[in-house]
């Protein structure tokens, strides 16, 4: 691992000032030909304490030139025609130069190492895309990918969201359903048993009750019995 020290602000890494260790190739492919950091030298540690100031200073401005350019670019929406199979499945995908370069056409400046994305964009559907324009700034805009300028005009419309995601939403909303029906279901068995039981004490009360009337209608009959043969 390779020690160094951040210039500024790296996602997922640290703030300006701090000293981090990377992998050596990270370090000297991206982190310091992008100048976002220095060995983390005795002579490196001074020079960034004698510069901090201007460090920061310099953040700032372009901190403020990226929230410029986030302002004008935040939102905007661009067409991206590819070939696609019937499900919508590309035949191929679309990477952060594509949403570079489309961006561009747009008439921004935009480098493909902004552009965020989790993974290729490998289906037709409205997108969104993370732009990181500084450490600090990041806006969204979104890729409508079609296979024609009038699917893209009809996507547009539509608000139609990727394919899955309407899925995804159907899936929550019918596993929502099929929980509600087991407790309504439980719910209704645990009250059926509970009236259940209380039918079948009211039954036995009633039993008893006839058991008795029996009892008495018969020692009646045998007291007049008794009196007739008197």
């Amino acid at each position: 691992m390779m020690e160094v020290i951040l210039l500024e602000r790296v996602e997922k890494l640290g703030q300006m000032g701090d000293v981090v260790k990377v992998k050596p190739g990270y370090a000297r492919n991206y982190l310091l030909p992008q100048k976002m950091a220095l060995r983390a030298t005795k002579a490196n540690l001074t020079y960034f304490e004698q510069q901090h100031t201007q460090l920061e200073a310099s953040n700032l401005e372009r901190r403020g030139e990226a929230e410029a350019v986030g302002r004008k670019i935040e939102g905007l929406s661009i067409v991206l025609i590819r070939q696609a199979s019937e499900m919508g499945q590309l035949y191929g995908s679309i990477r952060p130069q594509d949403i570079a370069d489309g961006v561009n056409d747009a008439g921004m400046t935009l480098d493909h190492r902004q552009v965020k994305l989790d993974r290729p964009i490998k289906t037709i559907g409205l997108h969104q895309v993370r732009i990181a324009l500084h450490p600090e700034v990041a806006v969204e805009i979104t890729a409508n990918v079609a296979r024609s300028e009038a699917e893209a005009a009809l996507q547009a419309k539509d608000k139609m969201p990727a394919p899955g995601a309407e899925t995804e939403a159907a899936e929550a909303e019918d596993d929502g359903r099929d929980r509600a029906a087991a407790a309504a279901e439980a719910m209704f068995e645990e009250t059926g048993g509970e009236e259940g039981g209380e039918e079948a004490g009211a039954d036995a009360a009633t039993g008893g009750d006839a058991d008795g009337d029996v009892k008495e209608a018969k020692e009646e009959a045998t007291g007049e019995t008794g009196k007739a043969s008197d």
